[in-house]
């Protein structure tokens, strides 16, 4: 048995043993337009797996992780998916930021920031996005300013995932006054539960609040959590968004393949199979659903050797595509059935809900618009887009 296939069994054993009593009702719960269930159980679920040993296994053991290799990363993410874990609370800080500060933090910002992660006792959100400033990231307005020994920070972010249940957040600022674009921006750690800071969640098409905007009034942090030098924000965002598009994809894909396995059983079962078309938009679900498992090992490959190449660019459009048309198929499939709610006042089936939250697919993490032309532009060579 190779190392990967041990480390797979141990975690395998480990979620069967573990994913129990307490825990056995969390299978299932949380994830993609469900973040709002049971959110202190799965707290409590995540600080049960740090304090075995099985939080941020890909990181250097000298940081807290076990120094898991790419390979036996793809199989921690597998096995938790295919096991039904609940969604996990804290992959923001342990997945984005954590990451980001190993390459990019200084020792003392390591020291700090790193084991309350490990441990899931502080949780991250990410502050990139503002109402002018969506897949145009370099628009950032949002401002900071050094005021002896502190950053002040005013402005707004938007569509800022489980702020609400966060205590820090890492906010792209701008810190050069008129700078523009790409330059004079910093990545700056800002705590979210001091003054200036006001959270407001925003009700989504499912009725829930993942979403929050995040309105700063001269809030607060020390000068010395900025994360690279002052004006290189970019350069740490742009790092951020690459881990961002790692490995926990692979098991993002296992619970695609589990819809999907769950749609093509209710075709079968409401007659939907029936008809022509509705398997031949199956039989497409199923390519695409291989085509995207198969970028993604390969987009892993180009990381395992240094040079990524243009599948991070690729994926993300066609995964997201890919799972928008899946809730299509899936309210196809429901026929009638599906524009009845499941209870009052707003009580959405399954399938609603997959329909109506893959719809931010295609928009947050930078909108297939952008996506085309990051692949255009960058990928292909192609003239940029001419922009006023």
């Amino acid at each position: 048995m190779s190392n990967v296939e041990e480390f797979r069994a141990e975690f395998r054993s480990w979620l069967r043993s573990h994913l129990t009593g307490e825990f056995a009702a969390l299978r299932g719960r949380g994830g993609p337009g469900r973040e709002h269930e049971a959110h202190a159980e799965r707290l409590a679920w995540e600080r049960h797996m740090a304090a075995e040993g099985w939080t941020c296994v890909g990181w250097p053991k000298e940081y807290g992780g076990r120094g898991a290799t790419l390979e036996e990363q793809v199989a921690f993410h597998e096995e938790y998916a295919l096991a039904e874990a609940p969604a996990r609370v804290g992959h923001i800080g342990e997945q984005l930021l954590g990451p980001t500060l190993i390459a990019f933090g200084t020792p003392e910002q390591r020291e700090r920031f790193l084991p309350p992660i490990v441990a899931v006792e502080e949780l991250w959100c990410q502050g990139y996005s503002e109402p002018d400033a969506g897949s145009d990231l370099a628009n950032v307005r949002t401002r900071a300013e050094r005021d002896g020994g502190e950053w002040v920070v005013t402005g707004q972010k938007i569509w800022t995932s489980q702020a609400h249940e966060s205590d820090w957040c890492f906010v792209v600022a701008r810190t050069e006054p008129g700078s523009t674009r790409h330059q004079g921006l910093s990545y700056l750690l800002v705590p979210l539960r001091g003054p200036g800071v006001d959270i407001r969640p925003i009700v989504q098409l499912t009725g829930t609040s993942e979403f929050n905007e995040v309105f700063f009034d001269g809030a607060r942090t020390d000068a010395a959590h900025v994360v690279g030098a002052p004006g290189e924000g970019w350069k740490v965002a742009m790092a951020t968004l690459g881990f961002e598009r790692g490995v926990s994809t692979l098991g993002q894909q296992v619970g695609f393949r589990r819809e999907l396995e769950a749609v093509i059983a209710l075709a079968r079962r409401n007659g939907a199979a029936a008809d022509p078309l509705i398997r031949d938009r199956i039989a497409q679900a199923w390519i695409g659903l291989e085509t995207i498992r198969f970028n993604a090992l390969r987009m892993l490959g180009g990381v395992a050797a240094g040079v990524p190449g243009p599948e991070a660019s690729i994926g993300k459009i066609f995964w997201a595509t890919w799972h928008r048309e899946l809730g299509e198929l899936a309210m196809e499939v429901c026929g009638a059935d599906g524009m009845l709610a499941a209870g009052e006042p707003y009580d959405l089936t399954d399938w609603q809900r997959l329909y109506l939250f893959s719809r931010s697919d295609t928009i947050y993490a930078g909108s297939n618009e952008i996506q085309r032309n990051i692949i255009a532009e960058r990928v292909l060579g192609l003239p940029k887009e001419v922009r006023p």
